[in-house]
């Protein structure tokens, strides 16, 4: 007959499919665990003790190593911009840098610290280095730092640069396989709908302002934007006229992501690439201002009876400067030379009612009647117009201006702020000047709602015999009260 005991031994000798230990072993080490320490109240703490001594019989299988700690964020960055201070060696290649029209952002950063903007040394150093790469990677004429635009994630820097050649080729060939791609989804939708038609409506939407050109209005130069020196540069597209004027009817912070989509009502056409790219093109229009003088418009020959282009100016040798104590009190010293964007959304007007009629067929009454109602041209203040001319918004005025230095005026430098947009700075000095932002990209709408205060509490109504408070009379004071009352009728 089997022995019982035997029984159970074997089955608490069994090992573990998982840790390979036996509960026989583990009780055992409990036990000589507690014989040893001499624990006190052992039946409170069994369960702690039972997990100390698997926890250290598991510790001793496992492997020693470390692993492999994994590179922070910090470091990852620092790994990218560690690129940017590789020199090269090429002589030839260092001939076609000092051709090149590299800003100089040592310089730039000495004058906004003058001013009390800027982004620090360091950070202006890399910048630097990160407008040098730009240049060599994408082969820029000119390239400047516009600024700086802050957002909820990250930042962009956005670097400013001239339209080279062959550049409105490559953004035709990208709009025409945009085009391609809107139309093939027409015919799919289309071979969709022949098997269940939907109602047609007679609903013609208003024509669409078509863009302006590479080189010219709003498109007028190209942007790139990067997140932090040392990261990629990415190409920002042309705006067009619907994204600015969506643009003037929303605020919305920037996120630094470019892909996020833009959620507000009024639809923006486009997510925060083409949101961002309409702010640039809407502060540049408003900020961008120059010493008088500095630049002069070009006169051609024929334009005598035309307008003059509106976006022709170049720089006036004769230009001698300006005091800036002068620039520093009167707005006249200041002039913008960047074209006003008209409320139709481009800095030239376009008459869209003579391209919707080119296309009908009408009788000469009717092209009368179209002629009547013609719409009036817009247009909108002429280059180098002074900025004193600005209009005053949320009575507010648009301009301020100061001397970086009460103290040291013979070295000190003009600045001109814009309150319309807070975060755009320009200063002269001299023949120098130059503009940049750093801000949110939003612009100044007026003081936030304050609700009005509450009104004063009232005042307590003064307390008297009438309205003071008596206390209730016992049993015996009423009792009292009414044998004092019945002596007095008897009497």
């Amino acid at each position: 007959m089997e022995d019982p005991a035997a029984k159970v031994k074997a089955l608490l000798l069994k090992s573990s499919s998982e840790s390979q230990l036996s509960l026989y072993d583990h009780l055992v080490q409990v036990l000589m665990k507690v014989i040893d320490e001499e624990t006190h109240n052992a039946v409170d703490v069994f369960e702690d003790l039972s997990h100390h001594v698997k926890q250290c019989s598991l510790e001793e299988r496992q492997s020693v190593l470390k692993d492999f700690p994994q590179p922070t964020p910090a470091e990852l960055l620092a790994e990218q911009q560690r690129l940017l201070f590789v020199c090269t060696d090429d002589a030839d290649q260092e001939e076609d840098l000092v051709e090149m029209a590299l800003p100089n952002v040592s310089e730039l950063r000495f004058f906004l610290e003058q001013a009390g903007v800027g982004l620090g040394r360091e950070e202006m150093q890399r910048i630097c280095l990160a407008l040098k790469q730009l240049v060599d990677s994408e082969a820029l004429l000119c390239c400047r730092l516009w600024g700086k635009i802050l957002g909820t994630r990250s930042s962009y820097i956005v670097a400013e640069a001239e339209c080279r050649e062959g550049l409105e080729e490559e953004e035709q060939s990208a709009e025409s396989t945009l085009e391609q791609e809107e139309r093939h989804d027409d015919t799919k939708e289309k071979h969709v709908n022949e098997k269940d038609p939907l109602p047609q409506t007679n609903f013609k939407p208003p024509p669409v302002v078509p863009k302006e050109a590479i080189g010219t209005g709003a498109n007028k130069f190209v942007y790139y934007v990067c997140n932090e020196p040392g990261l990629p540069w990415a190409k920002l597209p042309l705006v067009s006229p619907a994204q600015i004027t969506a643009a003037r009817h929303i605020r919305k912070f920037f996120t630094g992501r470019l892909d996020t989509p833009i959620v507000s009502y009024p639809p923006f056409p486009g997510n925060e690439t083409n949101y961002l790219r309409a702010q640039i093109a809407r502060i540049s229009a408003g900020t961008q201002a120059s010493p008088q003088g500095f630049y002069q418009m070009v006169e051609e020959e024929g334009d005598e009876e035309d307008e003059v282009l509106r976006d022709s100016y170049e720089v006036n040798p004769d230009f001698e400067g300006i005091p800036t104590a002068e620039m520093s009190e009167s707005l006249s010293t200041w002039v913008h030379h960047v074209q006003h964007i008209l409320q139709q959304g481009r800095c030239t007007w376009v008459n869209l009612a003579t391209k919707a009629g080119d296309d009908s067929n009408e009788e000469e009454g009717d092209e009368r009647e179209e002629a009547e109602n013609e719409p009036e041209p817009e247009v909108g203040p002429s280059l180098l117009t002074p900025v004193s001319q600005d209009a005053e918004m949320f009575n507010s005025p648009p301009w301020s201006t100061k001397l970086s230095s009460r103290l040291t005026p013979q070295h000190a430098v003009a600045v001109l702020h814009s309150n319309l947009w807070p975060g755009a700075v320009t200063y002269a000095c001299g023949k120098k000047f130059d503009n940049i932002y750093m801000g949110w990209g939003l612009k100044y709408v007026g003081e936030g709602h304050s609700p009005a205060l509450p009104p004063l509490p009232q005042k307590e109504f003064p307390s008297g015999p009438e309205i003071s408070e008596a206390v209730d009379p016992s049993v015996e004071e009423e009792q009292a009260l009414e044998e004092a009352l019945e002596e007095q009728e008897a009497a």
